[in-house]
C-alpha cells in the first residue's frame, strides 16, 4: 500500500512517486491528497528531486538533513528506491 511504504521512508531520505507506485506515480499524488492520513509527506519528491510542496517542503527536509543540489534534493545520496 502506497502510505505504508511513505511511512517506512526514514528521517532524512527521500523517495520518489515513482519509487511508491511504479508504473502509475500519478497515483502517489493523488493518494496524498485525497487521504487524510498522517504519513510524511514531504518525504516524497518528483523523479528530478525537485519538489511539488515548495519551500513548505524544502523546509522539512532540510530540517531532516537531506542534502540539496541547488533546488533538487541530491537523490544520489537521498534517495532510496527499493522497498525499505
Amino acid at each position: 500500500m502506497i502510505l505504508d511504504r511513505i511511512r517506512a521512508i526514514p528521517e532524512g531520505f527521500v523517495r520518489t512517486y515513482g519509487d511508491l507506485s511504479p508504473g502509475a506515480p500519478r497515483l502517489t499524488g493523488t493518494v496524498l491528497r485525497i487521504s487524510d492520513a498522517q504519513v510524511p509527506w514531504w518525504r516524497v519528491v518528483r523523479a528530478d528531486g525537485s519538489l511539488a510542496k515548495g519551500a513548505r517542503q524544502r523546509e522539512r527536509l532540510q530540517a531532516e538533513g537531506v542534502p540539496f543540489r541547488g533546488d533538487k534534493v541530491d537523490l544520489r545520496i537521498a534517495r532510496i528506491p527499493h522497498d525499505v
